[in-house]
């Protein structure tokens, strides 16, 4: 699931090399250009514009920013890059490789936008972010981020003492149980198909947690469009105004394959990330990855830190490189 954010005016892009160019103008994606743009680095941000969290009214669990809405939260941070003379191109990649070193030996990157536009940068940054992949029930995607949930640290307290429906899609849905129960003594389990077993059913039982194992069919509406509850294979209607579903959660990785970045699959079916290192490092010389496509599971914050770590590991490289750059100029002078 991804919706798009509104238009907003982008810069020029640049016909010159710059030292970093990001993908992705989520939390990680603008907190690693901050970094790098404070640090007087050249930077250009690429931003598809489609964000993770843009369904949702607001942002929680982040201090100080808790309850602002997404897209204010990019606006402020797309503003402050900018103000450090970082670019911010609303775009589309089409694809990113390494291309021919400079001629003192440094790595090049070629980013082409869809539409035909081309950036060469000395180094990458991925924050592209990730999807989610929710199950497949008519009706259910329509309420994805607000009577739909699948974060309860992201909208707990907001759906609080509601009737819960837990949508089970594999393992990951037991956890979700135990977290759901802290914030509601209404919670049913429609198991679609998943097993439990005798242990897992005493403890559901003990929480007051009703089991429904007859299939989902479809989501219900009330008059007025919001969530009523769910209809069973059976034809019975089971009345919920709260839907949470672990979603399998996948990297966007869409134009990145000349990058040739290391995949991983997550345990029990959870999703798939992108593999990285200390501070965000790939397996890929020159590229970094930060946020939700290689920490699957991190919220807004986190996101934005893993950034920071990443952009400031970044300008640390570059930093060496152009002091190996300056020397080995001098040597050849100099003789």
């Amino acid at each position: 699931m991804s919706a798009q954010t509104s238009h907003y005016e982008s810069d020029a892009l640049p016909t010159e090399t710059v030292d970093v160019v990001v993908i992705g103008g989520g939390a990680a994606g603008l907190n690693g250009a901050l970094m790098l743009a404070r640090s007087r680095r050249s930077v250009v941000v690429i931003d598809s514009g489609t964000p993770r969290n843009a369904p949702a009214a607001a942002m929680h669990g982040f201090i100080v920013l808790d309850g602002t809405p997404p897209s204010g939260i990019l606006e402020r941070g797309r503003r402050q890059v900018r103000e450090y003379g970082g670019r911010i191109v609303f775009g589309q990649v089409a694809t990113a490789e390494p291309t021919a070193p400079s001629a003192d030996g440094d790595l090049r990157f070629t980013v082409t936008l869809t539409g035909g536009r081309t950036l060469t940068a000395r180094r990458v940054l991925v924050a592209t972010g990730l999807r989610d992949v929710l199950p497949e029930v008519p009706g259910l995607a329509g309420h994805w981020g607000r009577s739909v949930v699948h974060c309860p640290y992201c909208h707990g307290w907001e759906v609080r003492d509601e009737p819960i429906g837990i949508l089970a899609t594999g393992p990951a849905s037991v956890h979700h149980v135990w977290l759901f129960r802290q914030l509601t003594d209404d919670l049913v389990y429609f198991t679609r198909g998943t097993g439990l077993d005798s242990e897992t059913r005493a403890r559901f039982a003990a929480r007051d947690i009703r089991i429904i194992e007859t299939d989902v069919k479809e989501v219900v509406n009330d008059d007025e469009g919001a969530l009523a509850g769910v209809r069973l294979a059976d034809g019975t209607f089971a009345g919920r105004r709260i839907l949470a579903v672990a979603t399998r959660m996948q990297a966007r990785t869409e134009g990145l394959e000349g990058l040739k970045l290391p995949m991983e699959d997550l345990p029990d079916n959870m999703g798939r990330r992108i593999a990285s290192a200390t501070a965000g490092t790939t397996e890929t010389p020159g590229v970094w990855v930060a946020g939700n496509a290689t920490d699957l599971t991190a919220q807004v914050g986190a996101s934005a830190a893993a950034g920071a770590l990443a952009g400031s590991h970044i300008n640390a490289v570059l930093a060496a490189a152009d002091t190996d750059a300056a020397l080995a100029a001098v040597r050849k002078t100099t003789g």
